[in-house]
């Protein structure tokens, strides 16, 4: 499981051991917490690392994540999670391979490239905090930045007529990105660990905490090439660039970099109806990804998240179906574990709009182990929103404009859809995911555009097995850090 560290800016290391998935972390000027973004952490959101399930790492300790890549191939990403972290960098890319003996539905690239993009601010991350805390919004971000740098700083050297694999993340705070090559088709082969079908795109659409991986065969004349992102949906469009360097060419890259898409939100969600899933290809296990009949499956009830942006006791806050998220004094795996009352209630979050006043709380919502919920987002505001659920993967069956009925579900596709963790909802549009709930533990949903998540658009899915049994959850862990009420308890 290779890793690239991005952590300069928060003055921290990263150490990961190819075997035993052990990831040590040293902090030295903060006390963050670090999230890997689409590992579905199995039976153990103890190492979920955001804080409703772990304790932040103190300044100066060292702290080991202990986990299991279960069941999960793909492209992934890891970042801070606590506070307003995430805008200082201290991201990386995770690559999980498919064991040996699985075939891969393409031929080995002859190199793997892993490409971070996303928009980038002068101010740091404790300016950004005061100004959301001060009860005003984010401004326009400044730039855009690939692999922690500006345009044209990374090259990616390929030797002409090999294929190559571009394993690319959007990990920004704010703002979809579109991605691009000079001159070069791509091949899309895999979303967040689910094979596609292999369609070739000129562009692609990479929302806020989405990862893709693309196959380029360095097939035009030798010279550079740029590699583009921009921004989308945005007025102003930022842009940056890398160079895609052929190496048996002496020559750069010329001329402007090729434009995209800006606005047009139809274009973009005709592309993503067009991401299907390849139902031969093996997934992490040798069984064809066909061979889970989602869309055979009932439901056993369903949620409906709505995202709205009040303002709450005179400041800019964000809510899901009228809740406002506030973090407890306790995280609250270790609160339900230890049974602390006062933490936090389950049903403190409707499963449904109520189209009343929004209100401040510490919010989770019940769930079954081994349910399947039909999870409906509704975004009737006129912004983008980008939806991630830790612990799970689900399959993105719908999404169109207007509002979400009962008779939306005749449009579903319930044979072979993209099985991910996070999915973006368009303006005034829906989208619904089928979610198999099998995963024990607390699980955070939020919104990946991250000032609505620290303003409150996230909630946390208690999803709740009564056997309290090692076969469904692991042990709390013996080096679990304690805090707030759960000092004093014994792991």
């Amino acid at each position: 499981m290779p890793w690239m560290n991005h952590f300069s800016s928060l003055g921290c290391s990263l150490i990961t051991h190819l075997y035993t998935h052990l990831v040590v972390l040293n902090f030295i000027y903060m006390a963050p917490l670090i999230t890997l973004n689409g590992v579905q952490q199995r039976r153990n959101s103890w190492q979920d690392g955001v804080y409703g399930t772990n304790c932040p790492i103190p300044p100066g300790k060292n702290f080991t994540y202990v986990l299991q890549v279960k069941d999960q191939i793909g492209s992934y990403f890891y970042f801070p999670s606590l506070a307003f972290h995430k805008a200082a960098g201290g991201y990386g890319g995770i690559k999980i391979a498919s064991r040996p003996l699985i075939p891969v539905p393409f031929d080995p690239p002859a190199g793997d490239f892993t490409i971070l993009a996303g928009d980038w601010y002068k101010k740091n991350h404790t300016d950004l905090k005061a100004i959301l805390d001060s009860g005003s919004d984010l401004p326009f971000p400044d730039g855009l930045v690939i692999n922690g740098r500006g345009s044209n700083a990374n090259t990616f050297t390929v030797d002409q007529g090999k294929t190559y694999r571009f394993r690319i993340s959007n990990v920004g705070i704010s703002t979809s990105i579109n991605f691009r090559i000079q001159g070069h088709k791509m091949l899309l082969v895999e979303v967040e660990g689910t094979h596609t079908l292999q369609n070739t795109y000129d562009s692609l659409d990479i929302h806020l905490g989405q990862s893709y991986s693309v196959l380029v065969r360095a097939d035009q004349p030798p010279q550079g090439y740029y590699i583009v992102i921009s921004t989308r949906f945005t007025s102003q469009v930022l842009s940056a660039t890398s160079v895609l360097h052929y190496s048996n060419s002496a020559g750069s890259v010329s001329g402007p970099p090729p434009g995209g898409p800006t606005t047009q939100i139809d274009w973009s969600l005709e592309q993503a109806r067009s991401l299907r899933r390849n139902l031969t290809a093996s997934g992490p296990r040798p069984n064809p990804q066909g061979s889970y009949h989602y869309g055979l499956i009932n439901t056993t009830h369903t949620i409906r998240l709505q995202n709205t942006a009040p303002t709450i006791n005179g400041k800019q806050r964000y809510a899901v179906n009228s809740v406002s998220f506030i973090p407890a004094d306790t995280p609250l795996k270790l609160a339900d574990y230890f049974k602390i009352p006062g933490v936090f209630s389950v049903g403190s979050i409707p499963d449904n709009p109520t189209g009343g006043g929004a209100y401040l709380q510490t919010s989770v919502m019940a769930a079954d182990f081994r349910g399947f919920a039909e999870v409906v987002f509704e975004n009737p505001e006129d912004t983008l929103q980008s939806w991630h659920i830790d612990g799970h993967n689900f399959f993105a069956v719908g999404m169109d404009g207007g509002e979400w009925t009962p008779a939306s579900r005749l449009t579903y596709n319930l044979r072979d859809t993209i099985s991910r963790c996070t999915v973006q909802v368009y303006p005034k549009s829906w989208t619904a995911v089928y979610v198999p709930l099998d995963n024990v533990g607390m699980w955070n949903i939020r919104s990946e555009n991250w000032a609505r998540q620290y303003l409150g658009q996230q909630f946390y899915l208690r999803v709740y097995s009564s056997a309290n049994s090692w076969r469904d959850e692991y042990p709390i862990p013996s080096n679990a850090l304690l805090c707030g009420r759960a000092v004093g308890h014994r792991t």
